[in-house]
C-alpha cells in the first residue's frame, strides 16, 4: 500500500520504519527532510521524500505525527496540503495530540475536499514505537475502522476503536492526564524517600514491584534515575501540551479536576524554569529542593 507521512520526528521515524519493513511504500513529508537529514536507513529501505505535503494526498491513506494543531493544519489546509490538493478520495490520520476540538474542526473543514480525516492517537514511550509495541486509539467509523487496523497492525500492538473522529482524541487527553499524575508521583516518592534517608534506586526497585507498578514506573526508571544517560523520550514541554488540552476540554464541559490542575500547575512552572526540552522526568527535578541538588 501506498503510504503518506507527515512527520518523521522521535515517533515518526520508527513508524515510518516499521511501515517500510511490512512491504508498504511510503512518501515521507518533514519540513526540514531531506535526503541529507533523513534518519539513518529510512531512503535505504525505499522512503520518498517530498517537500509538499499535497504530494500526501497521492497516497491511499496518510498520516500526520506532529506535535500541535498549528503544525497539523498547515500539512492538511495550508497553501499545499494534503486536502488542500483536492483528492478524489482520500482518508487522512491525525496521529499527533491536537486534542478533540482540533480533530473535529479538522473534519468538518476537509468535509467536501475529497479529504476525510479520523484520529488515531499513541500511546507509548519511542522505545516501544521501536518495537511497535505503542498502542492506538482510533476515532473513525466502523469500516474505516475495519480498513485502518491492518495497516496499524505495522506499527501498534494493539488499536482500540472508540467512536467517532474525536473521540480517539480524548481518550489520549484521559491517558496522559493519568501518566502525567504518575509522572510527578513517582518524582514526590523519590524525593520524599531520598529526603529521609533511601537511596533512590533502593525505592525504585520497591516501586517496581509494588501496586503501583504500572508499566511506566518500569521503562522510565533510567529517566529518574540517571537523566542523563537516558537522553529525552518525550520532552515536557508536549506533556505541558497534553495537560493543558485536558484542562481546556474540561473547562469546556464545565469540570472540576483537582489532580490534574495540580499536575498543571506544577508543568507551568517546570516550563518556565527552563525545562521543556528534557524529558518529562524532569519533573523530579523541578520538585527536588534547592539544597538537595548538586
Amino acid at each position: 500500500m501506498h503510504i503518506g507521512f507527515a512527520g518523521v520526528g522521535r515517533m515518526g521515524t520508527h513508524m515510518v520504519r516499521r511501515f517500510l519493513e511490512a512491504g508498504h511504500t511510503v512518501t515521507a513529508y518533514d519540513l526540514y527532510l531531506t535526503a541529507d537529514t533523513a534518519p539513518a536507513g529510512l531512503v535505504d529501505l525505499g522512503m520518498t521524500i517530498t517537500t509538499t505535503p499535497a504530494d500526501l494526498a497521492a497516497a491511499e491513506v496518510s498520516f500526520s505525527m506532529l506535535p500541535d494543531a498549528a503544525a497539523t493544519e498547515e500539512v492538511l489546509f495550508g497553501a499545499h496540503g494534503i486536502a488542500t490538493a483536492g483528492a478524489t478520495e482520500h482518508l487522512h490520520v491525525v496521529m499527533g495530540t491536537v486534542g478533540p476540538t482540533a480533530v473535529r474542526e479538522f473534519a468538518e473543514r476537509a468535509a467536501g475536499s475529497g479529504t476525510t480525516v479520523v484520529d488515531a492517537p499513541v500511546s507509548g514511550s519511542v522505545s516501544l514505537a521501536e518495537t511497535g509495541q505503542i498502542t492506538t486509539m482510533v476515532g473513525c467509523d466502523d469500516s474505516q475502522f475495519a480498513y485502518l487496523t491492518p495497516i496499524l497492525e505495522a506499527v501498534t500492538r494493539a488499536q482500540f476503536h472508540t467512536g467517532p473522529a474525536g473521540t480517539a482524541s480524548v481518550a489520549k487527553l484521559a491517558v496522559n492526564s493519568v501518566l502525567a499524575a504518575l509522572n510527578q508521583a513517582v518524582a514526590e516518592a523519590l524525593i520524599l524517600g531520598e529526603s529521609a534517608g533511601l537511596a533512590p534506586s533502593a525505592l525504585y526497585e520497591v516501586l517496581g514491584s509494588s501496586a503501583v507498578a504500572a508499566p511506566y514506573v518500569g521503562y522510565k526508571k533510567e529517566h529518574f534515575l540517571d537523566p542523563a544517560a537516558a537522553g529525552v523520550a518525550f520532552p515536557l514541554s508536549l506533556l505541558h501540551k497534553d495537560v493543558g488540552l485536558g484542562l481546556a476540554l474540561a473547562r469546556d464541559h464545565a469540570l472540576e479536576l483537582p489532580q490534574a490542575t495540580t499536575v498543571g500547575d506544577v508543568l507551568d512552572r517546570a516550563l518556565e524554569s527552563g525545562l521543556g526540552a528534557k524529558d518529562m522526568a524532569a519533573v523530579l527535578e523541578f520538585l527536588t529542593p534547592s539544597d538537595s541538588k548538586g
